[in-house]
């Protein structure tokens, strides 16, 4: 009997930690050589691993370009104040040339099993955001990558958007102050939360499970914080450390 309750408890929290899908944060570029956040080196490298997805930054430049970036500049240029030509100038760390949308998506396109998480980044005011939003998604749908993508943002307008556009693409929030039952009433998907507000809240898991949401984490860069997630069935974790933790 002992075996067998020892069996059962391995093959539970085998099963539990193989519910759990590992996103590459930015893609992966912690490397050796390595590369760059954002970069489509970053996003190749992630489609090597085999993991769930990999997730990246879009944003709008002044003349309407869609590009992959995370901070607000670009260099020492603010991209939504800059257009792409003088943004395209600079070149990434790893020698890359600054990122479309449009190119990032292709690479993308190329390994059709790994899900490309879309965080699209708040603009200055609703107007911009909901330009932002719908210019995505037009591209994401042109390219006929929908069923491969899933969305994200700190922006609930932005996350409210997406929904009103494609009422059947996934879109989880990021900031963290919504409870899952607010999230639920929002009309969206999943919390796609920093692990630290889990650790605040430790039922916020178990509660939007319950409630048929998705769960995700991010960034967990630390294997103990990513056991601990584990445990409490999480669905998702981002991190820029996808090796280790897949």
């Amino acid at each position: 009997m002992k075996k067998l309750i020892l069996g059962l408890a391995v093959a539970s929290t085998v099963f539990m930690k193989a519910q759990t899908q590992i996103i590459a944060h930015r893609g992966y570029w912690q490397t050796q050589p390595p590369t760059t956040e954002n970069s489509l080196k970053s996003l190749e490298n992630a489609q090597h691993l085999k993991i769930y997805g990999s997730e990246f930054d879009v944003r709008m430049t002044k003349d309407g370009v869609l590009v992959v970036n995370h901070d607000e500049h670009h260099a020492k240029m603010e991209i939504s104040e800059t257009n792409f030509k003088d943004l395209e100038k600079v070149k990434l760390s790893n020698g890359e040339n600054f990122p479309t949308l449009k190119n990032y998506l292709k690479q993308g396109k190329k390994d059709k099993t790994l899900k490309l998480i879309v965080e699209i980044k708040p603009d200055k005011t609703k107007e911009k955001e909901d330009e932002l939003t719908a210019k995505t998604i037009k591209m994401i749908k042109d390219m006929k990558l929908g069923s491969q993508c899933e969305f994200i943002s700190f922006s609930l307008n932005i996350c409210k958007e997406i929904k009103k556009l494609e009422p059947a693409f996934k879109v989880q929030y990021l900031r963290g102050e919504l409870s899952p039952q607010q999230i639920k009433d929002e009309g969206l998907d999943g919390i796609d939360y920093h692990y630290s507000v889990f650790q605040k809240n430790p039922t916020w898991i178990a509660d939007a499970k319950a409630l048929g949401l998705i769960t995700n984490a991010w960034t967990v860069n630390d294997v103990a914080v990513s056991d601990e997630l584990k445990k409490q069935g999480i669905g998702f974790i981002t991190t820029n450390i996808p090796d280790q933790l897949k």
